[in-house]
């Protein structure tokens, strides 16, 4: 007796524990040397019919909606078929733990969109949530009952999940997926993959993008496969593991996108190096969507891997939406030959059910060559978008085809792409809408309003797209340095809020901004006048004005410095003859991030390990670092243990004539946190951070608060002799920052800005609340070693153990991968965490007393407590302590994230207005001295 055909996604999981019950999902812990966990497909359903009890014991009802934020994919996957099983309507949506602003505004928004759905989280991440009102969140942890529920038999048209499209600033579209249309998209996929119960599928993608979900999940199950799957990080870490770990368990299928093959392409040397071998003989189809396949990316990296087995039409360029159930058109085995001589992949032909044309701006169909808007219609194509009519209709035609936004041409039955209607940018396969950067950026001092377009290019054999970020500066036409300054925070600002870096930055004319009778600025026209040339002499500006900027081009000398100078070329997407000896690390685009991937290439290239962060801060340029790995490495090759003298003068930026900014770091004694604030001073005023004592081998920490402020004195006034002096302190450092301008004043000299970020002068009662125990896991949070919930169990569990237990016990709970980027082990972070308690341990004995002449005081939301009492009744006690009235300044985000990347671009444009103010005077001084020295040494020259 044949089975009929299954109705619903629910049905897909019943008949795999039933037809398949020895196959099912492996969960990798790591790359394919780690261990992994299997889970049967019953043990799948049985697990998701016991969280299903727990949500039914939670009032859930079917078509409720239920959003999922796990990032395990056990977990995840578990989750979701609970939901599906009864009804439900899950909801997957990434966390955002390095934005909570972004990711409270998403929360807000699409709380509000799906009334007030049920949030079904880790517990790990419940504690990282940000507050937003009436959200209703339970850990799966408590979801898991012991007597398993009985399903719910849902309607084929019933809304099967909800999809949330991309959009960082709360907007989201959730995109209904029936289980019609996923159930067709099944069949329709495997016409072309043909997957069969013997197959094992990889996915390492995250499950708020549809490709892991329907295409690396649904499809495999759908089939009986194994499935294997892995956290991004492993992949994204180490490209090679994507490929190590399809040799290890046999996989058949997996997806990627473009950008993975090119860091593959760029791995395959280590293999060669290393003797390693792979088994990739069993890997019959790589799906490559996301993102167009650059044909000469694709074809070197079937080449590079042919070695190893991998079959020559083993890429399958795709194309897919949300809309249409991920893949949906398929280049199936015809990769690379039909391609020849193309600069991008042809996508191929649709599956079963899916029809498409290419349409006129009036949605009539073109002949076959000519290129127009692609439209979709069929089975797998959603009805539209939740509780949101007005973008439903603009999707769909008059006569019911979907707007797919891209520009295409069919030859020969085959679907080629050739650009966007829609204002995106895909850069590793993830989409950046223009509008989100320009919105951003243009809240930026320098950058005139309504003057500002975000578009991509991809030059030629690209792996993916490059971002170009065009704008007006408002700055004079005779300051150079005041265009630089504005270049380095447009720069910064990309790359701090999106990790990504843009490849061209052109400040132009405002008549060079073509825009349309509405006063749109046209992207399309722009791109294209960039490609054919319109802007090189802007873009030879840039160039001059970057190198005048970076001290000139001074040649590298020698392997180390070359090697070097590749390094910083690598890193920073530009061409290695370009970078100068003198070429400063931060001043080329380097975020604190970047200082973690310069380690590992260091190492990788050199054998040098142990590279720390303070090294790069005080020997940015190719030379200065080429001189330290030259004391590292002998002629014999071993380390030198040269002892370092202390200076807690870390330059964090020198350029720039106006009076320098000394800023005192925080209580866990590192001054990293000021990396990405200091970018924004370049060529306006030099930024110096100080750094506790005790981080070097045999480095004492201070006995005492007052040896550690003379210490800070006696380094500031080596650097600048004389006043007028502006120093700050973050948090801790506020309190060192107001002692140091006491001691600077009974000398004699003049404190025209003293700063506090975020700290009263009161400190002693918080110091006496901190026990190692507290400072530790303090310390571990800070350092992303353990997560917030973890920060605030932990203190209580382990206080009663031994110091060195505890350590190993939070240790224990650190990624090896995190551990790794850190280069930390037990002993340095045994070592940190006890300079860090006896930073503490000086707080606690420490009272204010004395005045300065003002206070700037910038606020944020406190570690607990309300913003307006912490202010009224904590921070205004600084007006015991000065002699004329104080700022208090309110600055965006709290206590631990007013300088990260989301509020950063808005708090160096508040601090340095106020410096500004506060300096006036002493900055027209300084540049006249400035200008003079300079005069005289030209003078010099020329007599």
């Amino acid at each position: 007796m044949q089975t009929p055909p299954p109705q619903t996604i629910a049905d897909l999981l019943l008949r795999a524990a039933q037809h398949h019950p020895d196959s099912g999902i492996r969960y990798c812990l790591g790359g394919a040397a780690a261990e992994f966990q299997d889970q049967s497909h019953p043990e799948l359903l049985d697990d998701a019919r016991r969280v299903l009890t727990g949500l039914r014991a939670q009032g859930l009802r079917p078509h409720d909606k239920v959003v999922l934020i796990l990032e395990r994919p056990q977990e995840f996957l578990t989750a979701f078929w609970a939901a599906v099983l009864g009804g439900c309507v899950p909801c997957p949506m990434a966390p955002l733990r390095a934005d909570p602003e972004r990711w409270a505004a998403q929360l807000t928004h699409v709380n509000t969109l799906l009334d007030n759905p049920l949030v079904v989280t880790s517990e790990s991440l419940a504690a990282d949530l940000p507050p937003v009102a009436g959200l209703d969140v339970v850990p799966l942890e408590r979801l898991y009952c012991a007597k398993p529920a009985i399903p719910y038999t849902a309607a084929p048209e019933d809304t099967a999940v909800l999809v949330l499209t991309s959009g960082s600033t709360g907007n989201s579209k959730a995109v209904m997926l029936s289980h019609t249309n996923l159930v067709a998209s099944m069949a329709g996929k495997n016409g072309h993959h043909r997957l069969t119960a013997a197959d094992t599928t990889l996915n390492w993608v995250s499950f708020d993008h549809v490709a892991a979900l329907l295409e690396c999940h649904l499809l495999p199950l759908s089939t009986g496969s194994r499935q294997l799957h892995v956290e991004p990080p492993v992949v994204i870490g180490e490209p090679l593991e994507f490929l190590r770990l399809a040799s290890r368990h046999g996989v058949t299928m997996t997806f990627t996108p473009n950008f993975l093959l090119g860091m593959l392409n760029s791995s395959a040397d280590r293999l060669t190096e290393a003797g390693e071998e792979l088994d990739l003989t069993r890997l019959r189809h790589i799906i490559s969507g996301g993102e167009a396949v650059v044909c000469a990316t694709g074809e070197t990296f079937l080449d590079r891997y042919a070695p190893h087995g991998l079959a020559r039409n083993a890429l399958w360029p795709a194309f897919g939406m949300t809309e249409t159930c991920a893949g949906s058109v398929y280049s199936r085995a015809a990769f690379p030959d039909i391609d020849r001589g193309k600069e991008f992949a042809g996508l191929g032909t649709p599956v079963e059910g899916l029809r498409i044309r290419i349409a006129d701006p009036a949605d009539r169909e073109l002949p076959a060559g000519e290129v127009g808007e692609l439209q979709l219609i069929g089975p797998m194509i959603t009805r539209g978008y939740y509780r949101n009519a007005r973008a439903t209709a603009m999707a769909f035609t008059a006569d019911g085809w979907f707007r797919s936004g891209d520009l295409g041409r069919i030859d020969g039955g085959r679907l080629a792409l050739v650009g966007r209607c829609k204002d995106s940018i895909i850069i590793n396969g993830v989409n950046y809408f223009s509008h989100e950067l320009e919105t951003a950026l243009e809240q930026l001092d320098g950058v005139t309003d309504s003057y500002l377009a975000a578009f991509p290019v991809r030059p030629a054999g690209n792996d993916t797209e490059q971002l170009v970020i065009a704008f007006h500066a408002d700055a004079p036409a005779d300051d150079p340095a005041a265009l630089h300054r504005v270049l380095t925070a447009v720069r910064s600002s990309v790359v701090m809020h999106w990790g990504i870096r843009p490849s061209l930055l052109l400040p132009l004319a405002k008549d060079a901004f073509p825009k349309s009778s509405l006063g749109k600025i046209q992207r399309s026209l722009m791109r294209r006048r960039l490609e054919s040339g319109a802007y090189d002499t802007d873009m030879s500006r840039v160039a001059d004005l970057t190198l005048r900027m970076l001290g000139g081009y001074t040649a590298p000398v020698g392997r180390t410095e070359e090697t070097l100078a590749e390094i910083y070329a690598e890193m920073f997407d530009t061409d290695a003859t370009t970078i100068s000896a003198t070429a400063n690390f931060f001043d080329l685009g380097g975020t604190s991030l970047d200082i973690l991937r310069l380690r590992s290439k260091v190492a990788q290239r050199f054998g040098v390990s142990g590279l720390e962060i303070v090294t790069v801060l005080t020997a940015p340029t190719v030379r200065a670092l080429a001189a330290w790995i030259g004391e590292q490495t002998g002629a014999d090759g071993r380390s030198s243990t040269a002892e370092r003298q202390y200076d807690p003068i870390v330059p964090m930026q020198t350029s720039g004539t106006k009076t320098p900014l000394f800023c005192v770091h925080p209580g866990v004694g590192e001054v990293l946190v000021f990396v990405n604030l200091a970018k924004y001073f370049v060529g306006d005023r030099p930024f110096y951070a100080l750094r506790a004592r005790g981080f070097n081998d045999g480095e004492k920490p201070h006995a005492t608060f007052e040896q550690m402020v003379d210490s800070y004195v006696a380094a500031i006034r080596g650097r600048q002799p004389h006043g007028p002096y502006a120093v700050a302190g973050y948090s801790y450092g506020g309190v060192v920052a107001f002692e140091i301008a006491k001691a600077l004043e009974s000398q004699g000299e003049r404190v025209d800005f003293v700063g506090s970020f975020n700290l009263p002068p009161h400190i002693k009662y918080r110091m006496e609340e901190l026990d190692f125990v507290e400072t530790a896991t303090s310390l571990a949070f800070f350092l992303a070693l353990i997560d917030k919930k973890q920060s605030l169990e932990l203190p209580g569990k382990l206080r009663a153990l031994p110091e060195e237990e505890q350590l190993e016990r939070i240790m224990a709970l650190a990624s090896p991968e995190r551990l790794a980027e850190l280069d930390l082990g037990i002993v340095e972070f045994g070592a940190w965490a006890d300079l860090a308690d006896r930073l503490t341990a000086l707080g606690r004995t420490y009272e204010p007393g004395g005045s300065v002449e003002s206070v700037k005081v910038f606020h944020a939301t406190p570690l607990r407590g309300s913003r307006e009492d912490w202010l009224h009744n904590e921070l205004r006690r600084w007006d015991q302590y000065t002699r004329s009235p104080n700022r208090y300044i309110e600055v965006p985000g709290e206590h631990y994230t007013l300088m990260n990347p989301r509020h950063v671009a808005t708090f160096q444009a508040i601090l340095r207005r106020e410096l500004d103010l506060a300096l006036g005077e002493a900055d027209r001084a300084s540049a006249a001295r400035t200008a003079a020295a300079e005069g005289t040494a030209g003078r010099g020259e020329t007599s």
